[in-house]
């Protein structure tokens, strides 16, 4: 099995920060390309067999998608900002460019049907308060598969705030059944402080693998299988990580470790963190 844990700079590739294809994953569906502009600058993707999000985590861009232009607002503040973005489908060419530079997300998944393009405005982009206690987070639902209609890719973001933990009880889609769909899984993980880190967990069931990692600002962990959770983000440091999925089929069931299954109704029984959102919905 492929290194799960890729520390920042690692993934590293001229001026991308991370660039995960299947190749370097070892899987079939998932990627993930994070990259900067400098102002001014413009990059051209060639979407070969896959469809994509391009998701500003800082500045704004203009895009274009084959025939089809968009702007895109952006924002100035991962952590309490929602932004909006654009979706390119199969097979397009994608033009990213910005007058002030950014830093972007081109998430991407293997697909087979061409959609069209699609610009989603902030505004539009739900965000979910999920959990309670401490166990409180907040998702930013920009492309769930009840949010957004697509052929292959699934993203969320997740902003757990400092001392809250999230992706718990831990949990798995692995494999294909009434209550579990195969999805492979990237988690991105940024926070909020360059010397700040928090705590992530996986493992598989039966004892094959099992890590909990101390994860910095542009770490980045596979989840090909197994149960994962929980990510933890430490007193003062708030943590934020994007989620790119795919799989055979663009449906999200999952299975909770029955030794934790419990805790599911111990965190709805409390009342959610009154700071979440931190997104102030201007």
């Amino acid at each position: 099995m492929p290194d799960l844990f890729r520390p920042a700079g690692t993934l590293a590739t001229g001026a991308d920060s991370v660039l995960i294809d299947c190749a370097v994953a070892g899987w079939d569906y998932a990627g993930l390309q994070v990259f900067r502009l400098a102002p001014g600058e413009i990059r051209l993707f060639q979407l070969e067999g896959v469809e994509a999000a391009l998701l500003p985590l800082t500045g704004e861009a203009k895009v274009d998608i084959d025939q089809v232009s968009f702007s895109l607002a952006g924002r100035s503040d991962l952590f309490r900002e929602r932004t909006d973005f654009a979706f390119a489908p199969l097979d397009s060419e994608l033009r990213v460019g910005s007058k002030k530079g950014g830093e972007f997300a081109l998430c991407t998944a293997v697909a087979t049907t061409r959609l069209e393009p699609v610009h989603v405005p902030r505004e539009s982009v739900e965000v979910e308060v999920r959990g309670g206690g401490v166990v409180t987070r907040q998702i930013n639902n920009f492309m769930a598969v009840d949010s957004f209609t697509a052929d292959a890719l699934i993203a969320v973001e997740v902003i757990t705030p400092e001392g809250n933990i999230s992706s718990y009880p831990p949990h798995k889609h692995d494999e294909t059944s009434e209550v579990e769909t195969q999805l492979e899984e990237i988690y991105y993980f940024r926070i909020d402080g360059p010397e700040g880190f928090g705590l992530f967990n996986a493992y598989a069931a039966d004892g094959s693998f099992s890590e909990t990692m101390v994860v910095r600002d542009g770490d980045v962990f596979l989840v090909p299988r197994g149960f994962h959770g929980p990510a933890v983000a430490l007193p003062g440091y708030h943590m934020y990580y994007l989620n790119v999925m795919a799989g055979p089929e663009r449906v999200w069931r999952f299975t909770d470790d029955p030794s934790h299954l419990w805790q599911r109704a111990v965190i709805d029984s409390q009342s959610p963190d009154p700071r979440l959102p931190l997104d102030s919905g201007s």
